[in-house]
């Protein structure tokens, strides 16, 4: 399992990487390994706007189909439309292959997510 050190993650397994007033949100790989080969992603559209918590789409996988979570609040700027093509891009890997870019709402909400070594244990107590 691999967990970047440059990100910011929350419990449900996303992750965000932050860029100014800009974040990019996916899901970890730790995610991605549980779920097994992805089939399809549900994109919510640009312009969309969603609070922390919010559900902003789908990820399914042979196995099952899981909410993807917004771990900030924010407006949907770009999706990465080559997920729409080739889903399974996150199963290549989880960290180049975000999901969504958002602006931020509020960059204070940052602090409530998880650090690199706090979602390390997570995944540990899960696995």
């Amino acid at each position: 399992m691999k967990v970047l050190k440059e990100l910011l993650y929350t419990e449900n397994h996303e992750w965000v990487k932050v860029e100014g007033e800009k974040a990019y949100i996916g899901i970890t790989d730790f995610a991605q390994h549980a779920m097994g080969d992805i089939v399809f992603v549900e994109m919510p559209n640009v312009g969309d706007e969603f609070e922390i918590g919010d559900a902003l789409g789908v990820v399914e996988s042979v196995k099952a189909a899981s909410d993807i979570y917004m771990p900030v609040g924010g407006t949907v700027e770009v999706l990465n439309e080559a997920l729409e093509d080739d889903p399974a891009l996150i199963n290549e890997d989880a960290y180049k292959n975000w999901i969504i870019q958002v602006t931020l709402t509020d960059k204070a909400q940052l602090e409530a997510l998880l650090s690199p070594e706090d979602y390390e244990k997570l995944c540990e107590e899960e696995a």
